[in-house]
């Protein structure tokens, strides 16, 4: 009598592979907003009388926007967006938290420990920057800006220059984030490059 085959049944696994749309366009959707709203008003083009509504802006687009887009590319292994719309989502986060605290409480503030935050994000944003010239142009003009802002920005807080520059650099964020943000949509959707980005400065 043949002796049965004591291997065992083999159980093949196929793992299911779950592609994540492209979340860049949803982060940069989410700048260009949040730096519109906060560079008018630094820029001076609102009244400035009360920044109350300027905060569901920067929370859900600014903020929230980013974050989403953050987690989404952390899971398709882009460590440049996720690190960046991570930490800048953070930072809208703090500007809204920062927005309501002045608005909303009677709480004694240093207004130089949000200048010294801002010191940290520009040293951030400097690395991003660099990084930014291995990707491509349109990114690399974008951090530039912010990078800009940044550093209009820390002396006004610090030393009460105006905020004029740091607005105008803003809306520039803005312009250009939001002409990023249609070209990764609508190349995306046409599979094809129709609105140019630019190719990298700096190939290693």
């Amino acid at each position: 009598m043949a002796n049965k085959s004591d291997k065992p049944s083999e159980v093949i696994v196929k793992s299911l592979t779950v592609q994540i749309a492209e979340p860049a366009a949803l982060g940069l959707f989410g700048l260009a907003v949040a730096a519109l709203i906060l560079g008018a008003a630094d820029a001076g083009l609102t009244s400035g009388v009360s920044k109350s509504l300027m905060i569901p802006w920067v929370l859900f687009f600014g903020a929230t926007a980013q974050l989403i887009a953050s987690l989404m590319e952390f899971k398709r292994n882009n460590i440049f967006g996720a690190t960046v719309f991570c930490v800048y989502a953070m930072t809208m986060y703090s500007i809204a938290l920062t927005l309501f605290i002045t608005q909303f409480t009677d709480i004694q503030i240093d207004i130089a420990h949000y200048a010294y935050g801002l010191i940290a994000i520009l040293i951030f944003s400097l690395i991003a920057t660099i990084a930014s010239c291995m990707i491509n142009k349109l990114l690399f003009a974008i951090l530039i800006a912010v990078d800009l802002a940044v550093i209009f920005l820390i002396p006004h807080y610090l030393l009460g220059y105006p905020a004029l520059p740091a607005g105008i650099f803003l809306l520039c964020t803005s312009a250009l984030s939001f002409y990023s943000a249609a070209a990764i949509l609508i190349n995306n959707v046409a599979g094809k490059t129709i609105l140019p980005m630019g190719k990298a400065m700096w190939v290693p």
